[in-house]
């Protein structure tokens, strides 16, 4: 990323339907260069660039994206280890495979940068075209945007969906308004969840932009590697990812922080941009009976409602968040395959998990914590 220009790379990006703030070059760099995501970690990056003559003759970035080369199936959130298994069964090599993903971070939006659909559609045939003459057996590109989508699926590439969980403001008032929209019981857990934090003692503090200091980032990531070593893993992103994120988007974050006698003891961090906000990590250093909850969704949720948010993304997977009044909506994924056998194959089996999808989506919708109107 660091051979590509910030300001071209930005500035396209900013043109797009769906920009979020994991596509900016910073944050691609900062995975980069702190060496998250890198050939080491598995997780080598091939920049596609399509330009096009200028009027005064200087060619300007027409299309571009950002395709990582990989020897697993980690850290992706659309799981394709079954792929891999078959491959390997029948003699063949799944990787290395190519990956349109922002690393680690399964947040739709626009991974296919491009002035216009004509412009799309080369970069599409130009990563198949690259894929073949690399000899990946796959391009995967994820949690893509509606028009990404539609431009892949012109192209002949196969189609998957998923599930994720977010809240919509419906022109809230406060957190009590809010609560007033959802079903009794819904209401009657949440507030019980809240009362159990706050008759334990805790706080929050609300940090945002450049008034989170380094030593704020400090705690933040004691809290977010302790999570990760709890369940017996190394943390996906590094101390130096963050310094990064502080040193170059710093107005792209907002950080929860939970005291306790004084003392700090969890925090939750989400990312915000265009009056969306991200959750993303969180991580504690005492136990408590509904913090989790507390800090990742009801002080974000609160948040947005103060600041006029519009939406509240919750991340990948977790039904438990509905009961958090996060509304369940289909992500898409897009899929090329070098091997026809497979590729019709796999195109099988992804109609049958289709159709599952569609019926656990509705399943969930009739489930809805909103009131009934």
């Amino acid at each position: 990323m660091r051979k590509i220009s910030a300001l071209a790379w930005d500035s396209l990006l900013s043109t797009q339907t769906e920009p979020t703030p994991f596509m900016r070059h910073a944050y691609l760099c900062a995975m980069e260069d702190s060496a998250s995501a890198c050939p080491e970690t598995g997780w080598t990056p091939t920049v596609i660039c399509l330009h096009s003559p200028h009027a005064e003759g200087a060619p300007s970035l027409a299309a571009a994206a950002v395709l990582y080369v990989k020897p697993h199936s980690y850290g992706e959130y659309v799981f394709d280890w079954a792929w891999a298994d078959a491959y390997q069964r029948h003699g063949l090599d799944y990787y290395p495979k190519a990956v349109g993903a922002v690393p680690f971070t399964p947040v739709p939006g626009t991974r296919l940068l491009a002035d216009s659909p004509d412009s799309k559609g080369a970069l599409i045939e130009a990563m198949v075209s690259l894929a073949q003459k690399a000899q990946w057996s796959s391009v995967h590109v994820l949690f893509l945007s509606d028009d990404d989508h539609i431009a892949t699926l012109a192209a002949g590439w196969l189609e998957r969906h998923t599930v994720q969980f977010h809240w919509h403001n419906d022109k809230h008032t406060d957190f009590d308004q809010f609560l007033s929209c959802l079903s009794q019981d819904k209401r009657k857990k949440i507030r019980q969840e809240r009362r159990k934090v706050n008759d334990a003692g805790v706080t929050f503090q609300t940090l945002e932009g450049q008034d989170i200091q380094t030593s704020d980032w400090d705690f933040f990531y004691k809290c977010y590697a302790q999570t990760y070593f709890e369940h017996g893993n190394a943390p996906y992103l590094s101390r130096d990812f963050f310094q990064r994120m502080q040193d170059t988007m710093p107005e792209n974050w907002v950080l929860f922080i939970a005291e306790k006698a004084g003392q700090r003891m969890a925090c939750s961090l989400i990312a915000v941009q265009d009056q969306v906000a991200y959750g993303r990590y969180w991580g504690a250093l005492e136990r408590v009976d509904c913090l989790h909850f507390e800090a990742c969704y009801y002080q974000p949720i609160a948040w947005c409602i103060a600041n006029g948010f519009v939406r509240f993304e919750g991340g990948a997977q977790g039904e438990h968040k509905m009961a958090r009044a996060l509304l369940p909506v289909k992500a898409s994924s897009a899929h090329w395959l070098a091997h026809p056998d497979f590729a019709d194959a796999v195109e099988r089996y992804l109609e049958k998990e289709g159709r599952g999808v569609a019926a656990y989506l509705e399943n969930l919708e009739a489930r809805s914590p909103l009131k009934k109107a």
